[in-house]
């Protein structure tokens, strides 16, 4: 019975795709980022929205991911030259720079042409929509889809299935797919996947269901996995972002209070660091605002 209504599930979302009211779509010259909001979005049907004011991080606002930097920095700019590149998948810990890194690539490379296009990943069902405007275009355009996950039976991923290397139709060349995910395979995994995995000849088989899941991760060329901070990591990103807003005195005081920040959250991550970090700002101004009162 769940399979039968997964599949009519699936059905009707292709349905709605052939008769719904055709996407509001432009692009302008001088927006470098777009939301994709999608027919469900209550705006009475699906619409490109333009982003007023990107988050403007730099490139070395990000720290200890130097690795994960570098290899993306080096295909992002292989694509805005026009060059060969990869879709890439950022999986790993919560709030270790895996969307910041986008978001300071786009920064990096707009004045190059590059331009980024952010989708939920319940609208990654209208990528055929998306993607059709912007064949032909002089700008590269990557497709964000931040925090990706879903169960196996979502049409979402089969399109993105599709869309990465399973379609006889050819992707413009003009544009990649970016997405992070907690998850390295972008599904759930449970322990019955692995009962019909057999060893043949001294190799390790897969069951289907493994098969299945890693086959949509494995599209994309490239993967980068992100992991929590070590304390000392932790610490010299919040010494960071104190800098950056006007606060450079790293104390032993400021320190504990980081550390009892981190744990209080229960995780050690650039995110966590620069929330402390605008928060004792924020407190230490007051206190000059109030001192000058």
């Amino acid at each position: 019975m769940e399979k039968l209504i997964a599949r009519l599930d699936l059905l009707l979302e292709r349905i709605n795709a052939i008769f719904a009211p055709e996407p509001s779509i432009e692009i302008q010259d001088d927006v470098i980022a777009w939301r994709w909001r999608g027919a469900g979005s209550g705006r009475g049907g699906a619409v490109l929205e333009a982003v007023e004011a990107p988050h403007k991080l730099a490139l070395d606002d990000l720290m200890g991911i130097d690795r994960q930097k570098q290899l993306l920095t080096q295909n992002t700019a292989q694509f805005v030259a026009g060059l060969p590149a990869n879709n890439a998948l950022l999986w790993g810990a919560r709030g270790t720079g895996k969307s910041s890194l986008v978001k300071a690539l786009l920064n990096h490379f707009a004045a190059d042409g590059l331009r980024v296009i952010e989708l939920d990943a319940h609208d990654l069902t209208d990528l055929p929509h998306v993607v059709a405007p912007l064949r032909g275009r002089p700008e590269r355009f990557i497709l964000f889809v931040d925090d990706l996950s879903f169960d196996a039976d979502d049409a979402s991923y089969r399109t993105l299935k599709a869309a990465l290397d399973g379609s006889v139709a050819v992707a413009p060349e003009n544009v990649l797919i970016y997405a992070t995910s907690n998850r390295r395979h972008l599904v759930p995994e449970y322990q019955t996947d692995n009962t019909d995995a057999r060893i043949v000849d001294g190799e390790l088989h897969h069951g289907e269901a493994v098969e299945e899941k890693i086959s949509l991760s494995e599209r994309f060329g490239i993967w980068l996995s992100f992991h929590p901070f070590s304390q000392a990591l932790y610490l010299e990103v919040v010494a960071h972002w104190l800098k950056v807003l006007g606060e450079a005195e790293m104390t032993e005081e400021v320190r504990r209070e980081a550390l009892q920040w981190a744990l209080q959250r229960g995780n050690r991550s650039g995110r966590v660091a620069a929330q402390f970090a605008r928060d004792l700002a924020g407190r230490e101004a007051l206190k000059r605002l109030q001192g000058k009162g």
